[in-house]
């Protein structure tokens, strides 16, 4: 390539974004997130497939009060919309959405079941629905599965069971639910003791992850811990 044309595929890669840049309050980063945020799926689909895998995914509190790409000092960046990719690949029909800051996790738990109710009543099977919390979003999965009291939807709880949640939440686990915490992590523990007094519970099973890096593996799709959300996804019912 001449050096005349080198200059001209570099004057017209770069104007696109120069023009993008000049619009009042526009910037590339701002346009390109708010049509990642077009792309998310936060209700169920009108039309339901009964044949297809469906996974709610609740994220962390960080998400609420800084947006969908936050940065915390202590665990880098929390690739929400990367995590969604990550499931979508693995094949299934994921449903999230950006939280309103200060949810209340009660009411978004029925929201939660409210969802789930649509796809069972649709002929989804309850083996086919998985619902993923991580951090907050792992309070809000535990009491969605107390209040839908289902045997067979499977729940992942990541990294939030505390001595804080058992005296704060009425928490009675139902149906097939694997706890996913790292080593590290200093705000989610085990979830044994509330495995001990759950009356609901079909499969259980808890993870330790040996990563190291604590609470920070709740903010990237690692593949440790994307691979055993699909593994307990597609187990077949019992």
């Amino acid at each position: 390539m001449s050096k005349r044309a080198r200059i001209l595929c570099a004057t017209l890669c770069v104007l696109p974004v120069l023009l993008l840049a000049q619009q009042p309050g526009v910037t590339p980063i701002a346009e390109a997130t708010a049509a990642a945020t077009a792309m998310l799926r936060k209700e169920i689909p009108a039309k339901i497939d009964p044949a297809a895998r469906y996974l709610i995914y609740l994220h962390g509190a960080i998400i609420e009060n800084n947006g969908i790409h936050p940065t915390d000092p202590k665990y880098g960046t929390y690739e929400y919309l990367e995590i969604l990719h990550a499931l979508e690949r693995k094949g299934f029909v994921v449903i999230s959405e950006s939280r309103p800051k200060a949810t209340d996790t009660k009411a978004y738990a029925q929201k939660v079941v409210e969802q789930i109710n649509l796809l069972l009543t649709a002929g989804v099977p309850p083996s086919h629905i998985t619902v993923v919390g991580a951090s907050k979003g792992s309070v809000i999965a535990m009491l969605a599965s107390t209040a839908l009291k289902n045997r067979d939807v499977n729940f992942v709880i990541m990294a939030n069971c505390n001595d804080w949640l058992a005296r704060t939440h009425n928490i009675d686990l139902h149906g097939n639910v694997l706890s996913i915490y790292d080593m590290n992590d200093e705000f989610g523990r085990t979830c044994q003791p509330f495995f001990d007094k759950a009356t609901g519970l079909n499969r259980r099973k808890e993870v330790e992850l040996k990563i190291g890096t604590g609470h920070a593996v709740l903010y990237q799709p690692l593949k440790e811990w994307i691979d055993l959300v699909e593994e307990w996804a597609r187990q077949p019912a019992p």
